[in-house]
């Protein structure tokens, strides 16, 4: 009970069906700045390392939600302690990494591990009272917008969310609820989940519950302990709009794990979104954190694992795989371009449909660069009454009067686009000598206008 109490106040969360403990890895990684920052560490011995094996052990055995492979595991790291495998091992950051190797070769478990924490990391959240550790777990959660990064209407109204993180609802749900009526009128939706490490399954329920109108089962989790299934739908009620008939298309990484692959890989079976990218991480079991404060060492102990109704499985292993393969560099360009040809396609709207292409052929533009020699470019330079046009370091430049200084890409032949400004293309005329003397300011609305060569 008493190392359950200090957990729970080290790590700041309920660690009840959490995906991925974030806040365990960022305490972990704070425990290795500090001991990289001077803290000196204990000196293991054999009697040390096998009382952590020991404990280590027992709470494998009692949490891991496979009995069978966590008596491999341990059975298998006891045999290492007494070959000596780990007698040299007296760091116990090298020792915990290498424990968390070991027992990993058996289950293949991401979310399983060992770690050394500092006595400065413990006494600095033990300390305090209860009171005091809420503040500051809502001060940081706050400060870090609850992991949401950007929200924003892309060029033919497609939306655009990024965040790195399921935060719980009971602190992001106001956040998420204003992103997702933000959004609530596009024609289509990317969900950037490419640095994305999982987190709260509540939040997965909110977030997943604007994109149906009926009730639907997303996922479920058995759990050893109780030997019991738990179920989770999407919400009966939403504040604000559904985009239950907006296309989704998905972002993902090799990063991408957990709570974040349980999103994707529920959608992607439920058919309700696209996945672009990169095979996921392979985390799909709740993790649990037990601290044995006076071995200062935490275990991380997957106790359940994920039943997705469709497949009757999950990803835990294998990631969830794309739809479309792709790098994760590429992934936001490929989803733009599907998205828009997706509404363009269904649209009926025959101007709405000439706007999405100019946005299309742009998007092409860049992701497939025409290049020219200097040369080539250098016959375009010139004044165009208000309008100049001029070669510096390779690229063309183009200034309207004392308006800002953009930069111009290739797009056809005499066809240049303008970064930043989407709506916005010259043409350049030639005339019969091949000599460009007029310019054409072209605008996605379809107007024109022109300009003659001065200079």
């Amino acid at each position: 009970m008493k190392e359950k109490k200090q957990l729970m106040r080290l790590f700041g969360a309920v660690l009840v069906m959490v995906l991925l403990a974030a806040a365990v890895n960022d305490v972990m990684a704070q425990a290795r700045v500090m001991v990289a920052g001077g803290e000196e560490l204990p000196v293991l011995d054999d009697a040390a390392r096998t009382t952590i094996i020991d404990s280590v052990s027992a709470t494998i055995n009692e949490v891991y939600v496979f009995p069978e492979v966590a008596k491999k595991m341990t059975d298998l790291i006891k045999k290492q302690n007494k070959n000596k495998a780990y007698a040299e091992l007296t760091s116990p950051i090298e020792f915990t990494d290498r424990l968390t190797e070991d027992l990993r070769s058996v289950c293949h478990d991401k979310h399983l591990g060992v770690q050394y924490v500092t006595d400065e990391m413990i006494a600095r959240f033990t300390n305090e009272d209860e009171e005091q550790n809420r503040e500051r777990e809502i001060a940081e959660a706050q400060y870090d917008n609850y992991n949401f990064r950007k929200i924003e209407r892309l060029s033919g109204n497609i939306g655009y969310l990024k965040f790195n993180g399921f935060s719980a609802t009971e602190g992001a749900g106001r956040t998420a609820i204003a992103a997702m009526n933000f959004l609530a009128y596009v024609d289509a939706l990317i969900v950037d989940l490419r640095d994305n490490g999982g987190g709260s399954p509540a939040m997965i329920q909110t977030l997943s519950s604007y994109l149906f109108d009926d009730p639907v089962h997303l996922n479920s989790f058995y759990l050893r302990k109780e030997d019991s299934i738990k179920q989770f739908w999407t919400q009966p009620f939403v504040d604000g709009p559904r985009l239950s008939n907006t296309p989704v298309y998905i972002l993902t990484s090799n990063y991408t794990f957990s709570g974040a692959e349980e999103f994707t890989y529920n959608l992607k079976n439920l058919k309700r979104a696209t996945i672009i990218g990169e095979t996921t991480g392979g985390g799909a079991h709740p993790v649990q954190s037990l601290l044995h404060d006076s071995l200062n060492v935490v275990v991380r102990v997957p106790f359940g694992r994920a039943i997705n109704p469709i497949t009757g499985t999950n990803w835990e292993g294998t990631g969830v795989e794309p739809d479309i393969k792709t790098t994760a560099d590429s992934a936001y360009d490929v989803a733009y371009l599907e998205a828009l040809k997706k509404v363009q396609e269904t649209t009926a709207d025959e101007n709405k449909r000439a706007e999405l292409g100019w946005y299309i052929a742009g998007l092409n533009a860049r992701r497939n660069p025409v290049m020219l020699t200097e040369t080539e470019l250098s016959k375009y330079a010139g004044e165009y009454g208000p309008r100049k046009v001029w070669l510096e370091n390779g690229v063309l430049l183009y200034q309207r009067e004392d308006r800002p200084i953009y930069r111009m890409y290739v797009m056809g032949e005499n066809l240049f686009g303008i970064e930043e400004l989407e709506y916005f293309r010259i043409q350049f005329v030639p005339d019969e000598n091949g000599e460009y003397n007029e310019l054409i300011g072209l605008y996605s609305g379809g107007q024109r206008d022109g300009n003659k060569r001065t200079r």
